[in-house]
């Protein structure tokens, strides 16, 4: 009996490692988040992202130059906090108060397409355009 289950475990086991995994879906890449940029941020945060847009003198808190979050981080891409902000967490504003916030929430309805992002190590279920975004920002840094 012991020898049956045995042999039938491996059997499982060799079956299991034969069929092909669920593939990982791409990473999305620049040019993703800079079209979604140029569609939902350039208003406010201007084409250089800059906090230049047409419509940031009428605003009440002005945008924030997104080409200096590394830089006002140490030197490091704040991935986790962008994110966080990004898709509408009121508690990570970047020290102001989520009462004065301007910017949309950007996270409902996102929801659905899913790619794993590496967020300080860990990899987190992140909306795919927002990945995109990510890999946007990231790569305007000065």
């Amino acid at each position: 009996m012991k020898i049956t289950t045995a042999l039938g475990a491996t059997l499982l086991l060799s079956l299991a490692a034969c069929m092909p995994a669920k593939p990982m879906p791409d990473a999305p890449d620049r040019a993703e988040g800079a079209a979604f940029f140029a569609q939902n941020c350039v208003q406010c945060h201007g084409r250089n992202a800059q906090g230049d847009g047409a419509v940031a003198k009428g605003l009440s808190a002005q945008p924030r130059d997104l080409t200096l979050l590394a830089r006002d981080n140490g030197g490091r891409f704040p991935q986790t906090k962008t994110l966080a902000y990004i898709y509408g967490d009121p508690e990570d504003d970047f020290g102001g108060s989520h009462l004065k916030r301007v910017m949309p929430n950007f996270g409902e309805g996102m929801a659905l397409d899913l790619v794993p992002v590496d967020l300080d190590g860990q990899l987190t279920p992140t909306p795919r355009v927002l990945a995109g975004l990510l890999v946007y920002l990231e790569s305007i840094q000065r």
